[in-house]
Protein backbone atom coordinates (compact mmCIF):
# COMPACT_ATOMS: atom_id res chain seq x y z
CA UNK A 1 0.00 0.00 0.00
CA UNK A 2 1.01 3.51 -0.45
CA UNK A 3 1.33 6.19 1.83
CA UNK A 4 -1.54 8.99 2.02
CA UNK A 5 0.09 12.57 3.36
CA UNK A 6 -1.36 16.03 4.55
CA UNK A 7 1.20 19.11 3.33
CA UNK A 8 2.86 18.78 6.87
CA UNK A 9 3.74 15.08 6.75
CA UNK A 10 4.98 15.57 3.77
CA UNK A 11 7.23 18.09 4.62
CA UNK A 12 7.89 16.21 8.02
CA UNK A 13 9.26 13.38 5.34
CA UNK A 14 11.51 15.77 3.37
CA UNK A 15 12.91 16.79 6.83
CA UNK A 16 13.59 13.59 8.13
CA UNK A 17 15.36 12.20 4.93
CA UNK A 18 17.49 15.11 4.91
CA UNK A 19 18.37 15.09 8.62
CA UNK A 20 17.99 11.32 9.95
CA UNK A 21 18.57 9.56 6.66
CA UNK A 22 21.27 11.22 5.13
CA UNK A 23 19.87 12.40 2.20
CA UNK A 24 20.41 15.83 0.47
CA UNK A 25 17.26 17.98 -0.46
CA UNK A 26 19.45 18.55 -4.00
CA UNK A 27 19.63 14.57 -4.66
CA UNK A 28 15.80 14.07 -4.02
CA UNK A 29 14.97 17.15 -6.37
CA UNK A 30 17.10 15.12 -8.76
CA UNK A 31 15.35 11.91 -8.10
CA UNK A 32 11.88 13.31 -8.11
CA UNK A 33 13.05 15.01 -11.15
CA UNK A 34 14.33 12.73 -13.09
CA UNK A 35 11.78 9.89 -12.51
CA UNK A 36 9.06 12.30 -13.46
CA UNK A 37 10.65 12.63 -16.65
CA UNK A 38 10.87 8.94 -17.44
CA UNK A 39 7.01 9.29 -17.04
CA UNK A 40 6.33 12.32 -19.26
CA UNK A 41 8.98 10.24 -21.61
CA UNK A 42 5.83 7.26 -22.12
CA UNK A 43 3.44 9.80 -22.15
CA UNK A 44 4.84 10.90 -24.86
CA UNK A 45 4.51 7.96 -26.83
CA UNK A 46 1.25 7.67 -25.77
CA UNK A 47 0.02 11.21 -27.69
CA UNK A 48 1.98 10.16 -30.42
CA UNK A 49 4.37 12.81 -30.45
CA UNK A 50 7.52 12.22 -31.94
CA UNK A 51 10.06 9.98 -29.50
CA UNK A 52 12.84 12.64 -30.67
CA UNK A 53 12.02 16.12 -30.69
CA UNK A 54 9.32 16.01 -28.84
CA UNK A 55 8.14 19.72 -27.89
CA UNK A 56 7.35 19.93 -24.17
CA UNK A 57 6.80 23.08 -22.30
CA UNK A 58 7.72 23.18 -18.55
CA UNK A 59 6.26 26.20 -16.48
CA UNK A 60 7.84 26.27 -13.28
CA UNK A 61 7.74 28.40 -10.25
CA UNK A 62 10.77 29.81 -7.45
CA UNK A 63 10.49 27.20 -5.27
CA UNK A 64 11.07 23.17 -4.63
CA UNK A 65 8.08 22.24 -7.26
CA UNK A 66 9.86 24.19 -9.85
CA UNK A 67 13.40 22.75 -9.27
CA UNK A 68 11.88 19.47 -9.81
CA UNK A 69 10.31 20.79 -13.28
CA UNK A 70 14.09 22.08 -13.83
CA UNK A 71 15.59 18.68 -13.71
CA UNK A 72 12.63 17.32 -15.85
CA UNK A 73 13.79 19.24 -18.49
CA UNK A 74 17.35 18.79 -18.61
CA UNK A 75 16.82 15.03 -18.52
CA UNK A 76 14.16 15.27 -21.01
CA UNK A 77 16.55 17.35 -23.65
CA UNK A 78 19.15 14.54 -22.27
CA UNK A 79 16.26 11.99 -23.80
CA UNK A 80 16.10 13.62 -27.46
CA UNK A 81 13.13 15.83 -26.76
CA UNK A 82 13.18 19.73 -27.13
CA UNK A 83 12.12 21.54 -23.56
CA UNK A 84 11.28 24.75 -23.73
CA UNK A 85 11.23 26.27 -19.72
CA UNK A 86 8.57 29.51 -19.14
CA UNK A 87 9.33 31.33 -15.53
CA UNK A 88 7.02 32.44 -13.48
CA UNK A 89 9.66 34.57 -11.80
CA UNK A 90 13.13 36.28 -12.57
CA UNK A 91 16.03 33.81 -12.24
CA UNK A 92 17.19 36.03 -9.20
CA UNK A 93 14.53 34.90 -7.30
CA UNK A 94 15.21 31.48 -8.04
CA UNK A 95 17.25 30.40 -4.51
CA UNK A 96 18.82 27.09 -3.02
CA UNK A 97 17.92 23.58 -3.96
CA UNK A 98 15.95 24.97 -7.23
CA UNK A 99 18.25 27.57 -8.17
CA UNK A 100 21.23 25.24 -8.05
CA UNK A 101 18.74 23.15 -10.67
CA UNK A 102 18.49 26.18 -12.84
CA UNK A 103 22.04 26.58 -13.24
CA UNK A 104 22.48 23.09 -14.13
CA UNK A 105 19.50 23.13 -16.79
CA UNK A 106 21.09 25.96 -18.00
CA UNK A 107 24.80 24.19 -18.39
CA UNK A 108 22.93 21.72 -20.58
CA UNK A 109 21.92 24.32 -23.42
CA UNK A 110 17.79 24.98 -22.18
CA UNK A 111 17.72 28.75 -22.00
CA UNK A 112 14.50 29.53 -19.68
CA UNK A 113 12.29 32.46 -20.69
CA UNK A 114 10.55 34.83 -18.04
CA UNK A 115 6.97 35.18 -19.00
CA UNK A 116 6.37 39.25 -19.72
CA UNK A 117 3.99 38.45 -22.57
CA UNK A 118 0.95 36.25 -22.37
CA UNK A 119 0.47 36.04 -26.11
CA UNK A 120 4.31 34.61 -26.62
CA UNK A 121 3.64 31.99 -23.13
CA UNK A 122 0.05 31.07 -24.67
CA UNK A 123 1.98 30.45 -27.80
CA UNK A 124 4.43 28.29 -26.70
CA UNK A 125 1.61 26.33 -24.79
CA UNK A 126 -0.41 25.83 -27.65
CA UNK A 127 2.84 24.31 -29.72
CA UNK A 128 3.30 21.94 -27.12
CA UNK A 129 2.60 18.05 -27.31
CA UNK A 130 3.29 17.73 -23.59
CA UNK A 131 2.95 20.87 -20.69
CA UNK A 132 4.45 19.73 -17.36
CA UNK A 133 2.90 21.94 -14.40
CA UNK A 134 6.23 22.89 -12.17
CA UNK A 135 4.86 26.08 -10.21
CA UNK A 136 3.43 25.46 -6.83
CA UNK A 137 3.91 22.32 -4.75
CA UNK A 138 2.39 21.04 -1.90
CA UNK A 139 3.17 23.66 0.34
CA UNK A 140 1.81 26.96 -1.61
CA UNK A 141 -1.03 28.25 0.83
CA UNK A 142 -3.59 30.90 -0.46
CA UNK A 143 -4.74 31.45 -3.84
CA UNK A 144 -2.33 31.76 -6.56
CA UNK A 145 -1.83 35.37 -7.46
CA UNK A 146 -0.27 37.57 -10.29
CA UNK A 147 1.66 35.69 -13.49
CA UNK A 148 0.95 32.53 -11.74
CA UNK A 149 -2.69 32.57 -11.57
CA UNK A 150 -2.63 33.91 -15.22
CA UNK A 151 -0.04 30.84 -16.22
CA UNK A 152 -2.33 28.65 -14.52
CA UNK A 153 -5.28 29.96 -16.69
CA UNK A 154 -2.81 29.97 -19.70
CA UNK A 155 -2.15 25.91 -19.41
CA UNK A 156 -5.95 25.54 -19.13
CA UNK A 157 -6.81 26.92 -22.22
CA UNK A 158 -3.99 25.52 -23.88
CA UNK A 159 -6.18 22.32 -24.79
CA UNK A 160 -2.89 20.14 -24.39
CA UNK A 161 -1.69 17.28 -22.21
CA UNK A 162 -0.75 18.31 -18.85
CA UNK A 163 1.12 16.90 -16.62
CA UNK A 164 1.43 17.83 -13.49
CA UNK A 165 4.37 17.35 -10.53
CA UNK A 166 3.41 16.44 -7.47
CA UNK A 167 -0.16 18.43 -7.14
CA UNK A 168 -1.85 20.45 -9.87
CA UNK A 169 -0.76 23.96 -8.94
CA UNK A 170 -3.73 25.71 -7.51
CA UNK A 171 -5.30 22.05 -5.26
CA UNK A 172 -4.87 22.30 -1.93
CA UNK A 173 -2.63 19.53 -0.82
CA UNK A 174 -4.56 18.80 2.07
CA UNK A 175 -8.07 18.94 -0.16
CA UNK A 176 -11.23 21.52 -0.03
CA UNK A 177 -12.13 23.56 -2.84
CA UNK A 178 -9.12 25.22 -4.35
CA UNK A 179 -8.73 28.96 -3.12
CA UNK A 180 -8.36 30.45 -6.53
CA UNK A 181 -7.36 28.90 -10.25
CA UNK A 182 -6.52 25.36 -10.12
CA UNK A 183 -4.63 22.96 -12.79
CA UNK A 184 -6.42 20.50 -14.69
CA UNK A 185 -4.03 17.90 -15.52
CA UNK A 186 -3.92 14.82 -17.91
CA UNK A 187 -1.88 13.13 -15.34
CA UNK A 188 -0.42 13.66 -12.08
CA UNK A 189 3.39 12.33 -10.81
CA UNK A 190 3.27 12.69 -7.18
CA UNK A 191 6.57 12.51 -5.25
CA UNK A 192 7.06 9.62 -2.39
CA UNK A 193 3.47 9.34 -1.79
CA UNK A 194 -0.17 10.16 -2.52
CA UNK A 195 -1.65 13.67 -1.13
CA UNK A 196 -4.62 13.92 0.92
CA UNK A 197 -5.98 16.74 -1.90
CA UNK A 198 -5.35 13.96 -4.77
CA UNK A 199 -8.41 11.95 -3.40
CA UNK A 200 -11.10 14.24 -1.78
CA UNK A 201 -12.73 17.37 -2.78
CA UNK A 202 -12.48 18.87 -6.50
CA UNK A 203 -8.65 17.93 -6.41
CA UNK A 204 -9.50 14.50 -7.34
CA UNK A 205 -11.01 15.42 -10.65
CA UNK A 206 -8.16 17.95 -11.44
CA UNK A 207 -5.52 15.44 -11.14
CA UNK A 208 -6.62 13.37 -14.03
CA UNK A 209 -4.46 10.38 -13.56
CA UNK A 210 -2.32 9.77 -10.38
CA UNK A 211 1.44 8.14 -10.79
CA UNK A 212 3.71 7.70 -7.67
CA UNK A 213 7.00 8.47 -8.33
CA UNK A 214 9.28 7.44 -5.84
CA UNK A 215 12.20 10.12 -4.54
CA UNK A 216 14.98 7.60 -3.12
CA UNK A 217 13.53 7.14 0.31
CA UNK A 218 13.55 3.52 1.30
CA UNK A 219 9.21 2.48 1.37
CA UNK A 220 9.52 1.60 4.94
CA UNK A 221 10.82 4.81 5.95
CA UNK A 222 8.53 6.62 3.67
CA UNK A 223 5.50 4.71 5.52
CA UNK A 224 6.98 5.09 9.07
CA UNK A 225 4.47 6.55 11.37
CA UNK A 226 1.64 6.75 8.20
CA UNK A 227 -1.89 6.05 9.76
CA UNK A 228 -3.81 7.13 6.00
CA UNK A 229 -2.56 4.99 2.66
CA UNK A 230 -4.07 4.07 -0.37
CA UNK A 231 -4.97 0.55 -1.19
CA UNK A 232 -3.31 -1.50 -4.40
CA UNK A 233 -4.19 -4.50 -6.07
CA UNK A 234 -1.46 -6.15 -4.05
CA UNK A 235 -2.50 -5.54 -0.66
CA UNK A 236 -6.43 -7.40 -1.32
CA UNK A 237 -4.25 -10.01 -4.06
CA UNK A 238 -2.50 -12.37 -0.87
CA UNK A 239 -5.71 -13.30 0.77
CA UNK A 240 -6.82 -15.16 -2.47
CA UNK A 241 -4.26 -17.57 -2.66
CA UNK A 242 -5.01 -20.42 -5.20
CA UNK A 243 -8.02 -23.38 -3.83
CA UNK A 244 -6.60 -26.45 -2.92
CA UNK A 245 -7.28 -29.28 -4.72
CA UNK A 246 -9.11 -31.11 -1.91
CA UNK A 247 -11.13 -27.72 -1.39
CA UNK A 248 -14.78 -28.05 -0.81
CA UNK A 249 -17.99 -25.92 -0.27
CA UNK A 250 -17.45 -26.37 3.82
CA UNK A 251 -13.80 -24.79 3.26
CA UNK A 252 -14.68 -21.07 2.00
CA UNK A 253 -17.52 -20.65 4.67
CA UNK A 254 -21.43 -20.22 5.48
CA UNK A 255 -23.37 -16.77 4.80
CA UNK A 256 -26.18 -15.76 6.54
CA UNK A 257 -27.22 -13.04 4.79
CA UNK A 258 -30.39 -11.11 6.44
CA UNK A 259 -32.25 -9.04 4.16
CA UNK A 260 -35.86 -8.48 1.99
CA UNK A 261 -39.41 -7.03 2.82
CA UNK A 262 -42.11 -6.99 0.51
CA UNK A 263 -40.84 -4.75 -2.82
CA UNK A 264 -37.85 -5.01 -1.96
CA UNK A 265 -36.49 -8.85 -2.39
CA UNK A 266 -34.39 -7.90 -5.03
CA UNK A 267 -31.60 -6.22 -2.15
CA UNK A 268 -31.87 -10.11 -0.96
CA UNK A 269 -31.13 -11.74 -4.05
CA UNK A 270 -28.38 -9.59 -5.26
CA UNK A 271 -26.71 -9.73 -1.66
CA UNK A 272 -26.74 -13.42 -2.30
CA UNK A 273 -25.65 -13.17 -5.98
CA UNK A 274 -22.95 -11.38 -5.10
CA UNK A 275 -22.11 -13.47 -2.28
CA UNK A 276 -21.90 -16.49 -4.22
CA UNK A 277 -19.50 -14.91 -7.03
CA UNK A 278 -17.36 -14.10 -4.14
CA UNK A 279 -16.38 -17.47 -3.59
CA UNK A 280 -18.25 -18.28 0.14
CA UNK A 281 -18.85 -22.10 0.12
CA UNK A 282 -22.78 -21.87 1.30
CA UNK A 283 -25.36 -19.18 1.49
CA UNK A 284 -28.42 -18.83 3.76
CA UNK A 285 -30.69 -15.99 2.83
CA UNK A 286 -33.26 -14.97 6.13
CA UNK A 287 -36.12 -12.91 4.82
CA UNK A 288 -39.69 -12.50 5.55
CA UNK A 289 -41.69 -15.31 5.56
CA UNK A 290 -43.98 -14.43 2.66
CA UNK A 291 -41.11 -13.28 0.27
CA UNK A 292 -38.84 -16.45 1.42
CA UNK A 293 -40.58 -18.14 -2.17
CA UNK A 294 -39.57 -14.78 -4.49
CA UNK A 295 -35.94 -15.07 -3.10
CA UNK A 296 -35.53 -18.36 -3.87
CA UNK A 297 -36.72 -18.47 -7.43
CA UNK A 298 -34.07 -15.39 -7.57
CA UNK A 299 -31.19 -17.36 -6.37
CA UNK A 300 -31.09 -20.78 -7.25
CA UNK A 301 -27.77 -21.11 -5.31
CA UNK A 302 -28.69 -19.81 -2.16
CA UNK A 303 -31.04 -21.62 0.56
CA UNK A 304 -33.81 -19.57 2.13
CA UNK A 305 -35.03 -19.76 5.54
CA UNK A 306 -38.72 -17.73 6.32
CA UNK A 307 -38.55 -15.48 8.97
CA UNK A 308 -41.90 -14.52 11.67
CA UNK A 309 -43.09 -11.06 9.82
CA UNK A 310 -45.29 -8.00 10.56
CA UNK A 311 -48.44 -7.36 8.60
CA UNK A 312 -46.11 -5.12 6.13
CA UNK A 313 -44.15 -8.26 5.77
CA UNK A 314 -40.91 -6.95 7.31
CA UNK A 315 -38.92 -8.91 9.97
CA UNK A 316 -41.47 -9.50 13.47
CA UNK A 317 -39.86 -9.26 16.82
CA UNK A 318 -40.17 -12.95 17.29
CA UNK A 319 -37.74 -13.27 13.85
CA UNK A 320 -34.87 -12.01 16.52
CA UNK A 321 -34.49 -15.85 17.87
CA UNK A 322 -34.81 -17.11 14.87
CA UNK A 323 -32.11 -15.88 13.32
CA UNK A 324 -29.79 -15.48 16.35
CA UNK A 325 -30.28 -20.12 16.66
CA UNK A 326 -29.65 -19.67 12.56
CA UNK A 327 -26.29 -17.36 13.17
CA UNK A 328 -24.95 -19.77 15.47
CA UNK A 329 -24.37 -22.56 12.81
CA UNK A 330 -23.27 -20.13 10.05
CA UNK A 331 -19.83 -18.17 9.99
CA UNK A 332 -20.52 -14.37 9.41
CA UNK A 333 -23.91 -12.79 9.19
CA UNK A 334 -24.65 -9.68 6.62
CA UNK A 335 -27.70 -7.85 7.95
CA UNK A 336 -29.77 -5.03 6.36
CA UNK A 337 -30.24 -4.51 2.69
CA UNK A 338 -33.99 -4.17 1.88
CA UNK A 339 -35.48 -5.22 5.49
CA UNK A 340 -37.33 -1.91 5.97
CA UNK A 341 -37.69 0.88 8.62
CA UNK A 342 -40.83 -0.55 10.45
CA UNK A 343 -40.43 -0.04 14.14
CA UNK A 344 -39.92 -3.70 15.16
CA UNK A 345 -37.29 -4.15 12.01
CA UNK A 346 -35.45 -2.20 13.90
CA UNK A 347 -35.74 -3.76 17.16
CA UNK A 348 -34.75 -6.86 15.77
CA UNK A 349 -31.88 -5.13 13.69
CA UNK A 350 -30.43 -3.54 16.73
CA UNK A 351 -30.55 -6.59 18.80
CA UNK A 352 -29.16 -8.29 16.57
CA UNK A 353 -26.14 -6.03 16.04
CA UNK A 354 -26.18 -5.90 19.91
CA UNK A 355 -25.85 -9.86 20.47
CA UNK A 356 -24.85 -12.21 17.66
CA UNK A 357 -21.76 -13.49 18.27
CA UNK A 358 -20.60 -13.72 14.95
CA UNK A 359 -18.85 -11.48 12.54
CA UNK A 360 -21.44 -8.95 10.58
CA UNK A 361 -21.31 -6.93 7.92
CA UNK A 362 -24.23 -3.95 8.96
CA UNK A 363 -25.72 -1.79 5.78
CA UNK A 364 -28.97 -0.03 4.41
CA UNK A 365 -31.56 -0.44 6.82
CA UNK A 366 -29.77 -1.77 9.97
CA UNK A 367 -27.53 1.01 9.81
CA UNK A 368 -30.86 3.37 10.40
CA UNK A 369 -31.71 1.30 13.48
CA UNK A 370 -28.32 2.31 15.05
CA UNK A 371 -29.38 5.73 14.71
CA UNK A 372 -29.44 7.11 18.76
CA UNK A 373 -28.18 3.59 19.91
CA UNK A 374 -24.41 3.87 18.39
CA UNK A 375 -22.99 2.55 22.04
CA UNK A 376 -23.76 -1.08 21.70
CA UNK A 377 -21.47 -1.12 18.98
CA UNK A 378 -18.81 -1.17 21.50
CA UNK A 379 -19.76 -4.25 23.29
CA UNK A 380 -20.96 -6.22 20.63
CA UNK A 381 -19.18 -9.92 20.82
CA UNK A 382 -17.66 -10.25 17.14
CA UNK A 383 -16.65 -7.62 15.02
CA UNK A 384 -18.92 -5.23 13.26
CA UNK A 385 -18.19 -4.20 9.61
CA UNK A 386 -20.33 -0.84 8.62
CA UNK A 387 -20.82 0.27 5.25
CA UNK A 388 -22.50 3.49 4.91
CA UNK A 389 -23.08 6.24 2.56
CA UNK A 390 -22.59 9.86 3.39
CA UNK A 391 -25.92 10.26 4.23
CA UNK A 392 -26.45 7.00 6.84
CA UNK A 393 -22.96 8.27 8.30
CA UNK A 394 -24.42 11.81 8.62
CA UNK A 395 -27.55 10.40 10.40
CA UNK A 396 -25.77 8.30 12.57
CA UNK A 397 -23.80 10.92 14.01
CA UNK A 398 -26.70 13.76 14.10
CA UNK A 399 -24.38 15.60 11.65
CA UNK A 400 -25.33 16.71 8.14
CA UNK A 401 -23.77 14.81 5.10
CA UNK A 402 -21.94 17.96 4.06
CA UNK A 403 -19.84 17.63 7.30
CA UNK A 404 -19.33 14.26 6.76
CA UNK A 405 -17.95 14.89 3.34
CA UNK A 406 -15.78 17.79 3.74
CA UNK A 407 -13.18 15.42 5.97
CA UNK A 408 -13.94 12.21 4.91
CA UNK A 409 -10.54 10.59 6.36
CA UNK A 410 -11.02 12.25 9.34
CA UNK A 411 -14.76 10.87 10.19
CA UNK A 412 -13.97 7.60 9.16
CA UNK A 413 -11.16 7.45 11.79
CA UNK A 414 -12.90 9.10 14.54
CA UNK A 415 -15.93 6.94 13.80
CA UNK A 416 -14.35 3.21 14.06
CA UNK A 417 -12.11 4.22 16.77
CA UNK A 418 -14.83 5.98 18.56
CA UNK A 419 -17.13 2.99 18.41
CA UNK A 420 -14.58 0.34 18.05
CA UNK A 421 -15.66 -1.45 14.43
CA UNK A 422 -14.58 -0.87 11.02
CA UNK A 423 -16.35 1.21 8.69
CA UNK A 424 -16.27 2.36 4.97
CA UNK A 425 -17.46 5.26 4.00
CA UNK A 426 -19.01 4.79 0.55
CA UNK A 427 -18.46 7.16 -2.79
CA UNK A 428 -16.00 8.33 -4.51
CA UNK A 429 -12.38 7.59 -3.05
CA UNK A 430 -14.69 5.22 -0.19
CA UNK A 431 -12.47 5.62 3.43
CA UNK A 432 -11.69 2.51 4.93
CA UNK A 433 -11.57 2.93 8.78
CA UNK A 434 -10.07 0.33 11.56
CA UNK A 435 -10.36 0.20 14.79
CA UNK A 436 -6.85 1.26 15.75
CA UNK A 437 -7.24 4.37 13.84
CA UNK A 438 -5.60 3.17 10.38
CA UNK A 439 -7.41 4.41 7.32
CA UNK A 440 -7.18 3.25 4.07
CA UNK A 441 -8.35 4.99 0.52
CA UNK A 442 -9.86 3.05 -2.51
CA UNK A 443 -8.70 3.85 -5.59
CA UNK A 444 -11.33 2.22 -7.42
CA UNK A 445 -14.59 2.08 -8.75
CA UNK A 446 -16.58 5.01 -11.02
CA UNK A 447 -19.75 7.36 -10.94
CA UNK A 448 -21.52 4.63 -12.92
CA UNK A 449 -21.96 2.65 -10.00
CA UNK A 450 -24.18 5.42 -8.30
CA UNK A 451 -27.40 3.40 -9.10
CA UNK A 452 -29.80 1.32 -6.80
CA UNK A 453 -28.37 -2.16 -5.92
CA UNK A 454 -24.55 -1.55 -6.08
CA UNK A 455 -24.78 -1.21 -2.18
CA UNK A 456 -26.66 -4.44 -1.26
CA UNK A 457 -23.89 -6.36 -3.96
CA UNK A 458 -20.85 -4.86 -1.28
CA UNK A 459 -22.98 -6.41 1.84
CA UNK A 460 -22.58 -9.54 -0.04
CA UNK A 461 -19.30 -9.48 -1.06
CA UNK A 462 -18.23 -8.09 2.50
CA UNK A 463 -20.33 -11.06 3.96
CA UNK A 464 -18.82 -13.66 1.98
CA UNK A 465 -15.46 -13.05 2.99
CA UNK A 466 -16.31 -12.44 6.65
CA UNK A 467 -17.49 -15.88 6.15
CA UNK A 468 -14.16 -17.38 4.31
CA UNK A 469 -12.13 -16.36 7.39
CA UNK A 470 -10.44 -13.03 6.47
CA UNK A 471 -10.06 -10.79 9.49
CA UNK A 472 -12.41 -7.71 9.42
CA UNK A 473 -9.84 -5.42 7.49
CA UNK A 474 -9.00 -7.50 5.30
CA UNK A 475 -12.84 -8.82 3.94
CA UNK A 476 -13.60 -4.59 4.02
CA UNK A 477 -10.44 -3.87 1.80
CA UNK A 478 -11.19 -6.62 -0.22
CA UNK A 479 -14.52 -6.37 -0.74
CA UNK A 480 -14.34 -2.79 -1.25
CA UNK A 481 -11.36 -2.73 -3.74
CA UNK A 482 -13.03 -5.58 -5.89
CA UNK A 483 -16.33 -4.22 -5.50
CA UNK A 484 -14.61 -0.99 -7.49
CA UNK A 485 -12.64 -3.29 -9.75
CA UNK A 486 -15.89 -5.02 -10.93
CA UNK A 487 -17.30 -1.57 -11.31
CA UNK A 488 -14.76 -0.75 -13.62
CA UNK A 489 -14.75 -3.88 -15.93
CA UNK A 490 -18.62 -3.57 -16.09
CA UNK A 491 -18.21 -0.20 -17.82
CA UNK A 492 -16.22 -1.11 -20.16
CA UNK A 493 -19.09 -2.92 -21.62
CA UNK A 494 -22.04 -1.30 -20.42
CA UNK A 495 -20.33 2.11 -19.88
CA UNK A 496 -21.11 4.32 -17.16
CA UNK A 497 -24.46 5.53 -18.08
CA UNK A 498 -26.20 1.93 -18.30
CA UNK A 499 -24.48 0.43 -15.30
CA UNK A 500 -26.71 -1.33 -13.29
CA UNK A 501 -25.59 -3.59 -10.03
CA UNK A 502 -26.27 -6.51 -11.75
CA UNK A 503 -23.55 -5.84 -14.02
CA UNK A 504 -21.61 -5.66 -11.14
CA UNK A 505 -21.69 -9.22 -10.12
CA UNK A 506 -21.09 -10.26 -13.68
CA UNK A 507 -18.03 -9.09 -13.37
CA UNK A 508 -16.36 -10.04 -10.57
CA UNK A 509 -14.96 -13.28 -12.11
CA UNK A 510 -12.72 -11.38 -14.31
CA UNK A 511 -12.28 -8.83 -11.13
CA UNK A 512 -10.46 -11.76 -9.52
CA UNK A 513 -8.92 -12.90 -12.44
CA UNK A 514 -7.08 -9.20 -12.91
CA UNK A 515 -6.44 -9.03 -8.80
CA UNK A 516 -4.60 -12.24 -9.69
CA UNK A 517 -6.55 -14.22 -7.10
CA UNK A 518 -7.54 -17.74 -9.65
CA UNK A 519 -10.20 -15.74 -10.35
CA UNK A 520 -11.85 -17.50 -7.33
Amino acid sequence: MLGLFTAEEMRRLDRRAVTELGVPGAMLMENAGRGAAEAIRALIEEVKAPRQGARVVVVCGKGGNGGDGFVVARWLKKWGARPEVLLAFPEDEIEGDAGEKLRELKRSGVRPWLVESEPAAAEALGRADVIVDALLGTGSRGAPEGRVARLIELINASDRPVVALDIPSGVSADGGPPPGPAVGATLTLTFAGWKRGLVAGPGAELAGEVEVVPIGIAAEEVLRGVTTFVLEAEDVAGHFPPRPRDAHKGSYGHLLIVAGSLGKTGAAALAARAAMRSGAGLVTVATPASQQPVVAGLVLEAMTEALPETPAHTLALKAREVVAELALRRDAVALGPGIGLDEETQTVARGLVQEVPKPMAVDADALSALVGHLDILRDAPAARCLTPHPGEMARMLGAAAGDVQRDRVGAVRDFATRYRVHVVLKGAWSALGDPDGRVFVNPTGNPGMASGGTGDVLTGMLGAFLARGLTPAAALQSAVFLHGLAGDIATEGAGEESLIASDVIAALPEAFTRLGGGGD
